[in-house]
């Protein structure tokens, strides 16, 4: 029998270089706000919320308190069959949060499996229409949508589709929306590239519109390194989804909950879509938890037949746990009372400014910013791909600072309770990371 405890080899850690990791780790041992302490009692800054989660910054009293009264009431509650009263009461909650119409909540326990649930809830929907030969699912390059097989198939990040095979069959994807040479160093929304959504018209004529069922699209890309959508482009995917019948899908697990200066994309942009997926800041990142919103018509589409029979065959031990239920009643409470769905509509012009300051430092190609959000672009260096960027995450994380890098990408998001001087220490000290890696 084994009794070593402390052996770093037996986790096998998510996204993660593991050699790299576990020779030099760096590791968290508690957190406050907008800081985590490291086992070298350490603080740093988090400018990424968690893994673009803890938007409301980290043990908020308000959400620790009702996790511990609720797992000290009502531990876990099957929601096949059954169900408890606060299930429903932060239904209502977070509907309210939403544009008319999107009246239903399907919970999850991530963004991968929210993806997974409006991705089937699509295909059972235009079946119970009599329309079962939609079965085609069209994706975005360069488009997150969490780790899953369907997730996988409609997201065109090269590196987490390569090592798994053919994937779903059906799938094609729209071009990425990134046009460096014309939108470089844009604040906000760029000016051009609404043209690339006129390419479904191409993809629908390809395949016919009586196979598509859906189309899934980030309305802000954010894990592929914080891409804006061009003015119009929103606009032009909905009317063509509306033209042919096929049902658009908006991919919110990173902009939901406050991060563009909205509840959602969808009322930051202007644009509603048919389905919303949604996850890390609907509990703040404590406690998984994951949601699908839905329209009016497709669950009332769905839910038909003998009252006595399931509708949807689909669903998760854990949906609508009581313990995540409560974190996120807490959650939406501490989003209301201190103003954090808007804030960062606040500190917009402020965080515009700061990031944009480093256009002029060593290496920086690209800068790109929206709400509380952004993305600094450096050149790769040959035959090393990656490495610059993560240069800077070790150099930052040194100087007390924790960034998120994708590629050569530097990809901030922090908690919404955000100050100035905070907003500061981030630029500064990229400033002299940018100054002195290579």
């Amino acid at each position: 029998m084994r009794t070593e405890t402390n052996n770093m080899d037996a986790f096998w850690m998510p996204f993660t270089a593991n050699r790299q990791f576990k020779k030099e780790p760096r590791l968290l041992k508690s957190s406050k706000d907008m800081y985590y302490t490291n086992t070298d009692n350490q603080q740093i800054l988090d400018g990424t919320a968690g893994l673009w989660c803890v938007n409301a910054g980290h043990c908020r009293p308000k959400i620790t308190e009702a996790i511990q009264k609720q797992c000290a009431e009502l531990d876990y509650a099957p929601a096949f069959q059954m169900g408890h009263p606060i299930a429903f009461e932060l239904s209502s909650r977070l509907v309210n949060l939403l544009p008319q119409g999107l009246d239903h909540v399907f919970y999850t326990n991530s963004g991968s499996e929210s993806v997974e649930t409006a991705l089937k809830i699509a295909l059972a929907y235009h079946k119970a229409r009599g329309e079962g030969s939609r079965t085609r699912l069209i994706g975005r390059e360069r488009g997150y949508h969490g780790v899953n097989f369907g997730g996988i198939s409609v997201g065109g990040i090269v590196a987490n589709r390569k090592q798994f095979g053919t994937l779903l069959t059906g799938v094609d994807h729209l071009p990425h929306t990134h046009l460096p040479e014309q939108n470089a160093f844009t604040k906000g929304q760029p000016e051009h590239g609404a043209y690339l959504a006129e390419d479904l018209e191409r993809i629908v004529a390809l395949h016919d519109p009586s196979t598509i069922a859906a189309v899934i699209v980030e309305p802000m890309a954010g894990s592929t390194g914080v891409l804006m959508p061009p003015k119009g482009y929103l606009e032009k995917l909905r009317e063509i989804c509306d033209k042919y019948g096929i049902l658009l899908i908006f991919d919110e697990v990173i902009t939901g909950f406050g991060r563009l200066g909205s509840a959602f994309a969808t009322d930051h942009f202007g644009v509603t879509p048919d389905l919303i997926t949604t996850a890390k800041g609907l509990t703040n990142g404590v406690i998984p938890m994951g949601a699908v919103f839905a329209k009016d018509f497709i669950y009332d589409t769905l839910v038909q037949g003998p009252e006595n029979m399931i509708e949807l065959f689909h669903g998760y031990t854990y949906s609508a746990n009581p313990i995540a239920c409560a974190a996120a009643l807490a959650t939406l409470d501490t989003y209301e009372e201190e103003g954090l769905l808007t804030r960062a509509s606040k500190l917009d012009a402020y965080w515009a400014d700061r990031i944009h300051s480093l256009a002029d430092c060593p290496n920086v190609v690209d800068i790109r910013n929206m709400g509380l959000i952004g993305g600094i672009e450096l050149k790769g260096i040959d035959g090393e791909p990656t490495k610059r960027a993560f240069s800077a995450f070790l150099k930052a994380y040194e100087k007390g600072l924790l960034v998120r890098t994708t590629g050569d990408i530097i990809a901030l998001s922090p908690p919404l309770i955000i100050s100035e001087e905070q907003i500061d220490f981030i630029f500064n000290t990229l400033r002299e990371v940018l100054h002195e890696i290579d």
